[in-house]
């Protein structure tokens, strides 16, 4: 089973340090080979092994960064 994208919702939200290590090289494995991840995540540590990084708020995007650099702030917080 060779799958073109895989949809990850924390993938290593549950698990201690030594499965979600091997959870992380298993998705940097089948992105090597091709697949598209698109992964969901609260950890800094995880969204680390990303190219690109989506920052969203409230529904909302925040910023979107490119290889560890800010490509475009989109939403700022406003003043209530």
């Amino acid at each position: 089973n060779a799958p073109k994208i895989i949809l990850a919702d924390e993938p290593t939200g549950n698990l201690d340090s030594k499965n979600g290590n091997e959870v992380m090289e298993l998705l940097t494995d089948l992105h090597a080979n091709g697949a598209t991840i698109l992964m969901v995540t609260h950890s800094d540590y995880d969204a680390s092994f990303s190219q690109k990084i989506i920052l969203m708020k409230d529904g909302m995007i925040l910023l979107e960064k490119v290889n560890n650099r800010i490509v475009d702030i989109l939403v700022t917080e406003s003043k209530n």
